[in-house]
């Protein structure tokens, strides 16, 4: 159970890391010099995604809950898109089954 969780967390954190990436600067309805959407997407998508990959690695429990409640009001805002950036609300799943991974492996 911890290897699972801990792929989980890590897979889902890089896909996350990866959509952001591709939301923010390469979006073809963004203003490309605004900084400050890039900036909110980042605090609320990108950071709980490095926290739930370093929560996977260190098997922290509740570091994983932490990037899911972080992350979980955008991820279910941009879940509603039809695009491609759904996917920010299964990889924000991901840290919640993750998270019940770990809890159940202790």
């Amino acid at each position: 159970m911890p290897k699972v969780s801990a792929i989980l967390g890590v897979i889902s954190g890089a896909l996350s890391i990866c959509l952001w990436v591709i939301f923010s600067f390469f979006n073809p309805y963004s203003n490309a010099t605004d900084i400050e959407p890039k900036l909110n997407l980042f605090i609320m998508l990108c950071l709980p995604a490095c926290l739930a990959i370093i929560s996977s690695i260190m098997t922290k429990k509740s570091l994983m809950l932490i990037a899911f409640i972080w992350s979980f009001p955008i991820s279910l805002y941009v879940a509603m898109t039809p695009s491609i950036f759904a996917l920010f609300g299964v990889t924000c799943f991901a840290y919640l089954i993750s998270f019940c991974l770990i809890l159940a492996k202790r």
